[in-house]
């Protein structure tokens, strides 16, 4: 799993970062999953990306508000 920055989040659309966020919401149920019995995780980073998508997501809603007003 690479970390998806910032920067590369914005160069995607809508439908392609969605995409991706259903793909980390998976590996974070297989990273919790392998943590459980190994003991390591990578889960921090993938819910980071997570977070990033949806930041992104809601600045995207709340600038597209803004132009329609």
């Amino acid at each position: 799993m690479a970390t998806l920055k910032f920067k590369d989040l914005e160069k995607m659309n809508k439908e392609e970062r969605n995409k991706r966020m259903e793909e980390m919401k998976f590996e974070l149920v297989k990273a919790r999953t392998s943590a459980a019995k190994s003991g390591s995780s990578k889960a921090k980073e993938i819910k980071k990306v997570i977070a990033r998508i949806l930041t992104l997501n809601t600045k995207e809603n709340k600038l597209g508000v803004e132009k329609k007003q």
